[in-house]
């Protein structure tokens, strides 16, 4: 453990002295701000022809701007993690230093865990900042805890097999601009595959739902806890983690 804390230090150090974990925090929360910001506007826009209109009496501003919140927030997770995730292998590759690392008397296992626990301490304070979103939401009066609280929790199962899948990557090639493109690539195609699913027969339109990224996170938006969307988001994470100790291992016995 205490060689896992150190390059999960290590890691961090590198982020934050540099300019890329205060990019991406910026154009992430500018983003997310932007949807929040029309969500919230064409609620308040209704909410007023509501006082003319007996039609729009039932507006609920948990399920027009609250609920797609997390859905937004998804979409610009799509974006950023591959460019959170391509300079954790394939810097250390181009530099030379992979080779040094592995001389040390460290674990393959622990220098993964490190790398990975880093890039997602800095995925929850980007996610973590939009929690000024659910004050808005609560000082005007509806709040709703447990959706919020099943969305953040969606967001972060999210963001855990995001980025499992964008180390995997990344530790195949010593390209950053490369890393990142593919990542963003097999995302999209885990994003839209459920798309595909009214075009196919059984059983493999079920395949394609399944597998469908943007589809388990529908129900954590609701405030619905599905153990099914848990171990599929679980699973897609140590899939990706398992393929990047073999990676590993591969570059380690080729020497």
């Amino acid at each position: 453990m205490r060689n896992f804390w150190t390059i999960f230090k290590r890691e961090l150090r590198v982020y934050f002295t540099s300019p890329i974990a205060y990019a991406l925090m910026v154009i992430f929360l500018v983003v997310a701000g932007y949807f929040f910001y029309n969500s919230l506007a064409y609620y308040s826009l209704l909410s007023f022809q509501a006082m003319r209109n007996p039609y729009l009496e039932n507006l609920n501003l948990v399920d027009m701007v609250l609920s797609p919140l997390f859905g937004n927030i998804s979409v610009v997770m799509l974006l950023m993690v591959p460019v959170l995730t391509m300079r954790l292998w394939s810097e250390e590759k181009k530099s030379g230093t992979l080779e040094l690392l592995f001389s040390y008397p460290v674990r393959d296992i622990e220098v993964l865990l490190g790398k990975y626990c880093a890039a997602l301490a800095v995925f929850m304070i980007m996610v973590g900042l939009t929690g000024f979103y659910q004050i808005i939401i609560w000082s005007l009066g509806q709040s709703a805890p447990g959706v919020a609280v099943s969305g953040y929790l969606g967001l972060f199962l999210l963001g855990a097999a995001f980025i499992a899948l964008g180390v995997f990557v990344s530790s195949l090639t010593e390209n950053q601009i490369v890393a990142a493109a593919v990542s963003f690539g097999v995302l999209l195609l885990f994003w839209v595959i459920g798309w595909s699913a009214s075009t196919v027969e059984a059983p493999l339109n079920r395949v394609f739902e399944y597998l469908s990224l943007v589809k388990h996170l529908v129900n954590f938006a609701k405030g619905i806890i599905d153990t099914a969307d848990v171990v599929y988001y679980l699973a897609m994470t140590f899939f990706f983690l398992f393929l990047t100790m073999r990676s590993l291992e591969s570059k380690r016995w080729r020497g």
